[in-house]
C-alpha cells in the first residue's frame, strides 16, 4: 500500500473526528446555549505559516456576572470583525469558554469547513490508492 494513500486517509479521519467534535459543540451551543452581548474589544496580530492575519478579541458578561474573552475559533479572510463592533453570543453556561460569535460562518463554518478538508484528504487517499 502507498504510503501518500495512508497518509491522505489518516488526515482525512481525523478531520472527519475534529468536524464531528466541533458538531457536538454547535449542537450542544443550538440546545442548551445562553446568548449574550459581546463587544470586539481587539484585534490580535497573529503570525502563522501563511503570514500574519488579525484576530478578534471578544468579550461579554456571563450570567455570573464574570467577564469572559476569547477569540472566535475560525480566523482567516473574510472572518474579521471590526473592533468596537457588537456582536451575539453564545456559550455554555457550565463553561463559558465554549463561547461563539452568533454568526453562520463561525458557528457552522468550521463544520462545514473540516468536513470538505476531510473529504478532499479521503478522496485524494483514494486516488493514489486506485492509481497506485
Amino acid at each position: 500500500m502507498n504510503i501518500g494513500a495512508v497518509l491522505c486517509t489518516v488526515a482525512g479521519l481525523g478531520l472527519f473526528v475534529a468536524a464531528a467534535h466541533e458538531g457536538r459543540v454547535v449542537h450542544r451551543l443550538r440546545r442548551h446555549g445562553v446568548h449574550a452581548r459581546g463587544l470586539v474589544v481587539d484585534n490580535v496580530r497573529t503570525t502563522d505559516s501563511d503570514g500574519p492575519k488579525w484576530v478578534p478579541v471578544i468579550a461579554f458578561t456571563d450570567r455570573l456576572g464574570y467577564r469572559v474573552e476569547f477569540s472566535p475559533r475560525v480566523q482567516g479572510s473574510g472572518m474579521g470583525l471590526a473592533t468596537g463592533r457588537q456582536v451575539e453570543v453564545v456559550y455554555l453556561a457550565q463553561n463559558p469558554q465554549v463561547a461563539r460569535v452568533r454568526m453562520w460562518r463561525h458557528v457552522v463554518g468550521p463544520v462545514v469547513l473540516l468536513t470538505l478538508g476531510a473529504l478532499v484528504f479521503l478522496g485524494v487517499g483514494v486516488l493514489i490508492a486506485v492509481t497506485s
